[in-house]
């Protein structure tokens, strides 16, 4: 599903990734490990059309995203790829349940529409009941599911997440580890990972280590 050939990528004279070549299979969990500044969040961010590579290659299926403009990137983005982050970024004046509807209003479809996705998604993760809350309401955990269903409502193809549990507790972290592979199982999504959970590394189908910039 993504094939990676001979990325690499720099910041002025220091070299992140250095020919890097993996694939992805679709409805795999990949959890990418390695020590900090191995290159893990900027191959993370090359994955999702955040940034360029130098050069080398990105494949989705038939699509190389490295050749495509802002414009079809960015609709590209929004269609097929769903981003996870450590911090949640969910927007403070805003409900949870708008937060999630917004990828889907982005992408052109009606408030109706994206609160029906919304919230189909909201039951599977059980918190529904915390629609119409704010996110300053919410607890950790509970702000980690509704950015998991942000990510999921215009069903992407790929799911991206960098250090998804890094700010949880023991408890919650477990719960979302889990709910990767309910999500896998019942959405059919692949899922790349950052992270430094070593529990969460042992439960994916596979590890891609990265070390100074390489895969190993």
């Amino acid at each position: 599903m993504i094939a990676v050939t001979n990325i690499n990528k720099s910041y002025g004279t220091l070299q992140v990734l250095r020919d890097v070549n993996l694939t992805i299979q679709q409805g795999e969990i990949v959890s990418i490990v390695g020590a900090s500044g191995a290159g893990k969040t900027t191959l993370l961010q090359l994955l999702g059309t955040l940034d360029r590579p130098d050069s080398g290659h990105i494949l989705y299926d038939d699509t190389d995203v490295t050749t495509l403009g802002e414009k079809a990137l960015a609709q590209f983005r929004n269609r097929h790829v769903g981003f996870v982050f450590q911090f949640h970024n969910l927007l403070p004046e805003f409900t949870a349940l708008e937060n999630v509807c917004l990828p889907a209003l982005i992408a052109g479809r009606s408030m109706k529409e994206a609160e029906a996705e919304a919230m189909q998604l909201l039951r599977f993760l059980h918190v529904e009941e915390r629609a119409s809350h704010k996110p300053a309401q919410l607890s950790g955990g509970e702000q980690q599911r509704f950015a998991v269903a942000r990510a999921l409502v215009n069903h992407p193809a790929v799911v991206l997440a960098d250090e998804p549990s890094g700010n949880l507790d023991t408890r919650h972290a477990a719960e979302l580890h889990d709910l990767f592979f309910q999500l896998r199982d019942q959405y059919r999504q692949t899922f790349v990972i950052v992270t430094h959970n070593t529990e969460l590394a042992c439960k994916s189908d596979r590890q891609i280590q990265l070390r100074d910039g390489q895969v190993v």
